[in-house]
């Protein structure tokens, strides 16, 4: 491992977070001698982040653990082109209106984590469409345009990938990595801003925005990627047979967000419990050490520690008490999903899908048939069964060893 001498580079290489850095020990002895301010950017295209997009945010917090100033980028101007980076299709464009709901939503989860304010390294929110929206097409053709080649752009992986796949890739798109390197340009002016951070795939972006800022202003300025972040599995962080992990509570119940972290991969524990909690790193040894059934322990502490983290002590204990109750005491914890249904009853098969444990009838009847679903801890085979509810009731309904909810009427 490569020793550095800055607060900043040490936490941040301890914890897992480096792939790449441009020039590593120019970052190295600015971070020692001063504050620095880094940011990085996030799309509006949902009123949420999911998971996927946990460990920047975290790096966000790591820089400002380590005294340095975090700037949280959200692309309100961005969203409304569309970055292709990773894409294989256009996404669908927004409206001004619902990007700006969007980013009041993503804005409560960064509240939890950075401290906000005016001191010198207090975290600032800003919002790209401030100067996005006010460069002229001429302009930006005459003082950014000279800047870019097309020959270098057409070997960026996001557009290649498009290419490749003979799959269209729109003019407006193929702007994306021209407005995302004049973002930082912008921020290097505005928040003397001297650090971009992303993931690997952003990698082309940010020297992008490193050399126009160098070409245009004559600035110093730095990047540095995290590693692609994938489960042990190989699976994409952040994503689901059940669909995405959403960090805010509007999208994801607790009890769900809980239930990712622990029914995580053994082999994972360790990793995410460096990336995704504030645990002493000598604590996340001796709980990756643990073997057989104690590593459970360890995902109870690692879903709690971020569920903590991202909704807050109240969410996590009673996430952590409806598991106890549902596993251990084998009741119904009241932070489970629940539907209620009417006096007429429902079919347990379009039960199964009504509350989200199956995507079709035809995948609750597979379900049923294997002896995976039970009601009240008895397995159910018949998809016909009627379940009726008297007022009052509850019933718990299971999938597997991990879903479960309560019927009600």
């Amino acid at each position: 491992m490569t020793i550095y001498t800055s607060t900043l580079l040490r936490l941040l290489g301890e914890r897992g977070y480096i792939h790449q850095m441009t020039d590593a020990a120019g970052l190295d002895k600015l971070a020692q001698n001063q504050v620095v301010p880094g940011y990085i950017g996030f799309d509006a295209t949902a009123p949420s982040l999911h998971v996927g997009s946990l460990v920047q945010i975290m790096m966000l917090r790591r820089l400002q653990q380590a005294g340095h100033k975090p700037i949280v980028l959200m692309g309100g101007g961005t969203t409304k082109v569309g970055d292709p980076s990773g894409k294989d299709e256009s996404r669908k464009l927004l409206t001004p209106e619902a990007i700006q709901a969007n980013i009041a939503s993503i804005r409560t989860v960064f509240e939890r984590l950075l401290t906000f304010g005016d001191g010198p390294t207090d975290a600032v929110m800003v919002d790209n469409d401030d100067w996005l929206n006010k460069l002229g097409y001429i302009e930006l053709l005459r003082t950014v345009g000279p800047h870019f080649t097309i020959n270098r752009m057409l070997t960026f992986d996001s557009v290649k990938l498009r290419l490749e796949r003979e799959q269209p890739l729109t003019f407006l798109e193929f702007n994306y990595m021209i407005l995302q390197a004049y973002d930082f340009r912008e921020l290097a002016l505005l928040h003397n801003c001297r650090l971009q951070m992303g993931g690997s795939d952003q990698w082309g972006n940010i020297v992008n925005g490193i050399e126009l800022t160098r070409r245009m202003e004559g600035r110093e300025v730095f990047g540095l990627t995290t590693p692609l972040l994938t489960t042990a599995d190989g699976a994409k962080m952040g994503k689901t047979a059940a669909g995405a992990v959403w960090l805010n509570e509007d999208q994801l119940p607790s009890y769900d967000f809980w239930q990712y972290w622990r029914n995580c991969d053994d082999r994972d524990v360790g990793r995410f419990l460096r990336l995704f909690t504030d645990l002493p790193l000598d604590e996340v040894a001796r709980l990756e050490a643990l073997e057989g059934a104690e590593i459970n322990q360890a995902k109870v502490v690692l879903a709690n520690e971020v569920t903590r983290l991202v909704r807050g002590e109240e969410a996590a204990l009673a996430a952590e008490a409806t598991a106890h109750e549902t596993f251990a005491g084998g009741g119904a914890g009241e932070d489970l999903p629940t539907i209620a249904v009417g006096i007429e009853g429902m079919r347990i098969g379009a039960l199964l899908t009504a509350i989200g444990f199956t995507a079709s009838n035809g995948e609750a009847k597979r379900k049923l048939a294997e002896g995976a679903v039970k009601l009240d801890d008895q397995v159910i085979s018949d998809p016909g069964l009627l379940i009726e509810i008297a007022e009052g009731e509850q019933r718990k309904l299971s999938l597997g060893k991990k879903k479960h909810g309560i019927i009600t009427r």
